[in-house]
């Protein structure tokens, strides 16, 4: 199942590079239309914020995946095990009970905009909404997986903790560990 995932992770990455390409050509297409020949390409930047709002839902449909999310681990990381895997189901449970009420959300702003149109392509404002949708439902499988893993035990004791710190909290626990250090050497030759 983890291969499945991480291949469909890696076709996600490919949709998103695409769309980047395609608002990037939309729209530095048209700044150099709109300036150079006072023309343009009509439909740029309703296309290019539908790419941007898609890219960013599936963008964090693989963060969430790769555990990428920012987080703090102070509290949670200094728990004995059981403690780790508690706060963990905890967190699960209440993000599914999160990404379920948006996919509903979404799911009933699709159907409303279902015949409302958008103004320059024409197209249905739901598309828009599909896209939280989409996150919705396949961040839900994504993390009733890793709560499935929890609850059998398929996870070793440091998977447990599935944030990611900051660049600086990261540089700020290294100097605080290496003036731990030096603080014992010091205390040690005294």
């Amino acid at each position: 199942m983890d291969k499945f995932v991480d291949k469909a992770c890696k076709g996600i990455e490919f949709l998103i590079a695409l769309g980047l390409a395609i608002m990037v050509v939309l729209v530095f297409g048209n700044v150099v239309l709109r300036y150079g020949f006072n023309s343009g390409i009509t439909v740029s930047e309703e296309v290019s914020r539908w790419l941007f709002i898609w890219g960013t839902f599936l963008g964090a449909l693989v963060a969430l995946r790769e555990h990428g999310h920012l987080g703090i681990d102070m509290v949670v990381g200094q728990l004995p095990v059981i403690g780790k895997k508690v706060c963990l189901i905890i967190g699960h449970v209440l993000m599914i009970f999160i990404v379920v009420l948006l996919a509903m959300g979404s799911w009933e702003q699709v159907k409303i905009n279902w015949d409302v149109t958008a103004p320059t392509t024409g197209w249905s404002m739901s598309i828009v909404y599909l896209s939280g949708l989409v996150f919705g439902v396949l961040a839900c499988g994504l993390l009733l997986l890793d709560l499935w893993k929890v609850v059998t035990g398929q996870l070793s004791d440091d998977q447990l903790v599935m944030v990611q710190e900051s660049e600086e909290a990261v540089q700020l626990k290294q100097v605080l560990d290496d003036a731990r250090k030096s603080d014992k050497i010091a205390g040690a030759r005294s």
